[in-house]
């Protein structure tokens, strides 16, 4: 009796089986995990790709422990970094640690598993790009005019303890020029270019780096319009070309004073 209850069990879980496999119902293809990030040293989110869903609905968790611990634990947060993802706040990011994840996948017909990802927070930091950048054209008395641009950190970034070191690096190009001029600012978040094209109108970003991690992406852009022509060297009649400026003087000795010139307009491109 009870090897046919058994044989009549085999029977029925391979029918089922077959009947799946001819609808092309199949176990889930393997997931991967392909990116960790932290924006801060305090927090990080690590995302996979799903495989094939085996044309059933897949259910995906992601598991993990830390190194020289051997009790697993499920991601604790599956919704702040957006599908596919898992996200580990504060209270569970310790630095210094190697995570060892891996991405479960399952539906009715099985389950398969992602290869093992090692990941230590220390070294998947990216910021998020520098913030409120300024553009302007300034012209000194006597001297050629610059482009000055300042910047502020990304909001997450907690400078005051020292703990954490941004490097900042500039591009910038002529509008429909092909490549970029590119500058390194070192820890600043103010920086001067003496080297502009005349009626060039300036495509100008930003981007910051920690002293271990990646870069970030750059800043939104920010246009600016150079003045046309070297004002030292302008005479009158290429006043007319100009958008803002303050009429030369004659000094007493007869000498035409240097052209004084307001802030250029900005406009960011979101």
């Amino acid at each position: 009796m009870k090897e046919n209850v058994v044989s009549a069990t085999v029977f029925t879980l391979l029918l089922f089986l077959n009947t799946c496999l001819l609808n092309g119902q199949l176990p889930p293809g393997k997931p991967e995990i392909f990116k960790c990030r932290s924006p801060n040293k305090e927090t990080f989110t690590c995302w996979w790709r799903p495989g094939t869903d085996g044309g059933l609905p897949t259910n995906y968790s992601l598991t993990y422990h830390r190194e020289g611990e051997t009790l697993m634990h499920e991601c604790p947060d599956y919704i702040t970094g957006g599908p596919n993802s898992c996200h580990f706040g504060k209270q569970y990011t310790s630095m210094w640690r190697t995570y060892i994840m891996m991405v479960n996948a399952t539906n009715q017909m099985g389950s398969s598993f992602s290869d093992e990802l090692y990941v230590d927070v220390t070294y998947i930091v990216q910021p998020d790009p520098p913030l409120e950048l300024t553009v302007e054209v300034k012209q000194p008395e006597d001297r050629k005019p610059y482009l000055w641009m300042k910047w502020s950190p990304p909001t997450l970034i907690d400078l005051k303890t020292g703990w954490f070191t941004l490097m900042y690096e500039i591009r910038l190009k002529p509008e429909k020029a092909a490549e970029w001029e590119t500058h390194f600012a070192g820890q600043q978040t103010e920086f001067k270019i003496l080297s502009l094209h005349p009626g060039q109108k300036y495509l100008v970003q930003v981007r910051c780096k920690p002293d271990h991690g990646y870069w970030s992406a750059w800043s939104p852009a920010t246009f600016i319009q150079i003045p046309s022509g070297d004002p030292l060297m302008l005479g009158v009649s290429h006043y007319k070309n100009l958008k803002s400026y303050s009429p030369r003087k004659i000094s007493s000795q007869g000498r035409l004073q240097p052209a004084v010139f307001t802030k250029a307009k900005l406009t960011t491109v979101q």
